[in-house]
């Protein structure tokens, strides 16, 4: 009986994906110990945290694509009218209006879209039987503009770039063309002076800290300098589990949240980098491979979607703790402190075990 309930409970759960995902996770957990100052009750927090997103991603592979597609347009309407929400009626803190109040919670409606967002468009596209036409696209890229562009007026930097790449892949797999992409990006470069001019001061600071970080060394520099200390100091092997010195001695700011990279690295040094990196390799590779395994078109596109944006939120952040891009507040996925990053991400996950399993439950 028990086993029969055991088999019932993990059979819309991938093996490969959540043993990588698990792995990964006692790795976060490790991290966060040093990064907080061995501090127990961030531990118990972060685990509270895992475990209702672990429950949420179990959920979520347990609903049939196909319902995922009929509330693909509902989610996306309710999504985008609680941004108007926020907008109009959100709670400031720290000079950006991000929260909104209903009833007795609060909540960012921005993360929603983060699911809701690919969703759409993967309906949207799947519902064109032959390939898409250019005002098919044209429609999606509007349909990706509102909410990017109420987030962004937050304003939020890192999640509307997040939710704008998430859109972008469902684009450009349904078959966006490279004349369009080329068309695009001259666009992009032609109105840049336009787009500079509608930064936010800060967010035009930390562009030009990129290039060079030593002008404010005390002030909006300080991250990415503190960043590149301790990238540095580990060397090949690293200091040691519980001995970086710029974590430990409390330079690093945003040590467990955005730039828990560098305490990694400082700690675990270039090979332990490289042992992170491969686990993210691994999740990403299992979640393409689900995608192109996908049962029909609405689940190929989300699925690709999904990994390829969680592929971004790799790439962004240690891009950013490295110095090679601007600091966008984007966190390291699964790695760094936080609930509401991840509960997105494993129901992004959970997604993609219900696309591969009830693939083969459809298929037997």
């Amino acid at each position: 009986m028990l086993n029969k309930l055991l088999k019932r409970v993990v059979r819309h759960i991938d093996g490969f994906l959540m043993g990588s995902l698990i792995v990964t996770i006692l790795v976060a957990l490790c991290v966060l110990y040093s990064a907080s100052g061995q501090s127990m009750d961030k531990i118990i927090s972060q685990l509270i945290n895992i475990t209702v997103a672990l429950s949420l991603m179990w959920l979520a592979a347990n609903v049939p694509p196909k319902h995922l597609e009929r509330i693909a347009l509902p989610a996306y309407i309710i999504g985008v009218l609680l941004l108007v929400g926020v907008a109009l009626f959100g709670e400031i803190s720290h000079g950006a209006r991000r929260w909104l109040h209903i009833g007795v919670a609060k909540i960012q409606p921005s993360e929603l879209l983060k699911i809701a967002m690919p969703m759409l468009l993967a309906w949207y596209f799947s519902r064109r039987d032959s390939m898409p036409a250019m005002k098919d696209h044209l429609i999606g890229a509007i349909l990706l503009a509102v909410p990017v562009g109420l987030i962004m007026k937050q304003p939020d930097l890192g999640t509307s770039l997040m939710i704008c790449a998430s859109g972008f892949y469902v684009l450009f797999l349904a078959g966006l063309s490279w004349r369009l992409l080329i068309g695009a990006a001259v666009s992009f470069g032609v109105m840049a002076p336009i787009l500079w001019s509608m930064l936010h001061d800060y967010q035009r600071k930390r562009i030009e800290i990129l290039f060079d970080p030593y002008q404010d060394p005390l002030g909006a520099g300080y991250h990415t300098i503190q960043a590149s200390i301790a990238l540095g100091s580990g060397g090949l092997a690293g200091k040691g589990w519980l001995n970086g010195t710029q974590s430990q001695l409390d330079f690093l700011p945003e040590r467990t949240t955005d730039f828990i990279f560098a305490v990694f690295g400082e700690e675990f040094g270039l090979l332990g980098n490289l042992l992170l990196l491969m686990l993210f390799t691994l999740i990403i590779a299992r979640g393409l491979v689900i995608a192109a395994q996908a049962q029909n078109t609405f689940s190929r596109l989300l699925a690709g979607s999904i990994t390829l944006t969680f592929f971004t939120y790799v790439f962004v952040n240690i891009g950013m703790v490295s110095g090679i891009l601007p600091v966008v507040g984007v966190p390291l996925p699964l790695i760094s402190y936080g609930g509401t990053s991840l509960v997105t991400l494993l129901v992004g996950f959970g997604i993609l075990m219900s696309i591969h399993t009830h693939k083969k439950l459809v298929t037997s």
